[in-house]
C-alpha cells in the first residue's frame, strides 16, 4: 500500500463518464435497473470536463467512459482532441452499435490510444440475451470495420481490446469467441467477472434486482467452476494457436501472502468522476450515492482529493475494516 496514505500526489490517470446515457439495456449493468437516460441530458458539459483537466497539469492518462455509451455524447471528439493536445493517452470502452465505418475512421485519425470493444458471446442468441437491444452481426460487422480502418491509415492506434465479462450464462461462448476475434485480427480478448457483489446494499432496496442477478451469475460463487475452468482452458489452448492476446480472471480470491491482504490502489492514484462531476474513489463501486467523495461542481478536484472525505476513505482502505462497498468488489479481492 502507498506510503503516503492521507495525502498521495494528485492522480496522473482519471477515468471521467463522459455520459450516462446508454442506448442498450445489458443484464449486468446498472442503467438497465434505472430509468432511461436523455444522450443530451445524460453528458457531461464540456466546462466540467476542461475544469477538471485543467485542476490536473501533470494528467497522463485518461478514460473516457462510465455507466454511458461514450459514442452518444456530443462532445466525445473534442475531448478526445483535447487530451491528445495535451499528450494526453485517451481511450474508451463501446458497446459498438454505433461505430458506423464513418466513425471508426475518425476515431483512427484523432490519435484516440485505445478502444475496448464489449462482445459477450460468439454467437448472436448468447450475445443478444445479455446486451439487450444490440444486434450481434453489425457489432462484428463495427468492429471488423474499426480493424480495417486502422490497417488503412497505417496506424498503430487505438489499441482494440475486447472486453467479455465472464458469467455461468456466457462463459462457453469463450473458445468460440477467441476463434472469431483470430479472425477478425483483433488485438487482445479481456475476460473479467461481474465487478460487483452489492453485498453492501439492501437486500430489498434500489440495488436488489442487480444484486440477485450478480448472487445467479456471478463466477466467484464457486457454481459451474468446473465448467469455467474447462472453458478459461480451451479458450487459453485457442489464443495460443491463433496469436491472441487472452487476460483471464481468477475465480477465487488467492490465499493472502503473509502481512498482505486484498486491496486496490485506487484512491491514491486515479479517481471516477460521473458525468454530473460526482467524485468517486473508482468506477467499480456504481451509483453515484454510494460513495460520494465531493463533487467538481462545488470544490476543485485537488479541493476534495485532499479532502477529509477521501482521506477517512484512504485510511479505511489501508487498515483492517475497509469500507463496505470495498468488500463486495471484485477488484478488491483480486478477482476481477
Amino acid at each position: 500500500m502507498p506510503v503516503a496514505v492521507d495525502d498521495p500526489p494528485l492522480p496522473t490517470t482519471l477515468q471521467l463518464e463522459v455520459t450516462s446515457a446508454c442506448n442498450l439495456r445489458c443484464l449486468m449493468c446498472l442503467v438497465r435497473y434505472r430509468p432511461p437516460v436523455n444522450k443530451l441530458a445524460g453528458a457531461m458539459r464540456p466546462e466540467l470536463f476542461h475544469r477538471v483537466v485543467d485542476d490536473l497539469p501533470g494528467l497522463r492518462g485518461l478514460t473516457l467512459q462510465g455507466l454511458g455509451e461514450p459514442l452518444l455524447s456530443p462532445y466525445l471528439m473534442e475531448m478526445i482532441a483535447t487530451a491528445v493536445a495535451r499528450d494526453i493517452t485517451v481511450g474508451f470502452n463501446t458497446n459498438a452499435t454505433l461505430l458506423t465505418r464513418r466513425r471508426a475512421a475518425e476515431l483512427v485519425a484523432s490519435g484516440v490510444g485505445w478502444m475496448h470493444v464489449s462482445l459477450d458471446g460468439a454467437r448472436a442468441e448468447a450475445y443478444q440475451r445479455v446486451r439487450d437491444g444490440a444486434d450481434f452481426d453489425t457489432v462484428v460487422a463495427n468492429l471488423t470495420g474499426l480493424v480495417a480502418a486502422k490497417r488503412a491509415a497505417g496506424s498503430d492506434t487505438p489499441w482494440i481490446r475486447v472486453v467479455f465479462v465472464a458469467m455461468r450464462d456466457t462463459v462457453d461462448e469463450l473458445p468460440a469467441l477467441v476463434r472469431l476475434l483470430g479472425r477478425i485480427g483483433v488485438d487482445e480478448l479481456h475476460v473479467q467477472n461481474l465487478s460487483h457483489s452489492f453485498s453492501d446494499a439492501d437486500p430489498a432496496g434500489r440495488y436488489a434486482e442487480i444484486r440477485a442477478f450478480t448472487a445467479d451469475q456471478a463466477l466467484w460463487t464457486g457454481v459451474d467452476a468446473d465448467r469455467a475452468a474447462e472453458a478459461f482452458q480451451r479458450a487459453a489452448a485457442e489464443a495460443d494457436r491463433l496469436g491472441v492476446r487472452l487476460r483471464l480472471p481468477r475465480t477465487a480470491t488467492p490465499p493472502a501472502a503473509p502481512g498482505d491482504r486484498p486491496g486496490c490502489s485506487w484512491p491514491w492514484e486515479a479517481a471516477y468522476i460521473t458525468s454530473t462531476g460526482v467524485v468517486q474513489p473508482c468506477c467499480m463501486v456504481m451509483g453515484d450515492d454510494r460513495v460520494r467523495l465531493g463533487t467538481v461542481a462545488e470544490r476543485s478536484f485537488p479541493e476534495i482529493w485532499y479532502g477529509a472525505e477521501y482521506r477517512a476513505f484512504r485510511r479505511r482502505l489501508a487498515g483492517d475494516t475497509p469500507p463496505e462497498v470495498c468488500q463486495g468488489c471484485s477488484l478488491y479481492r483480486r478477482t476481477f
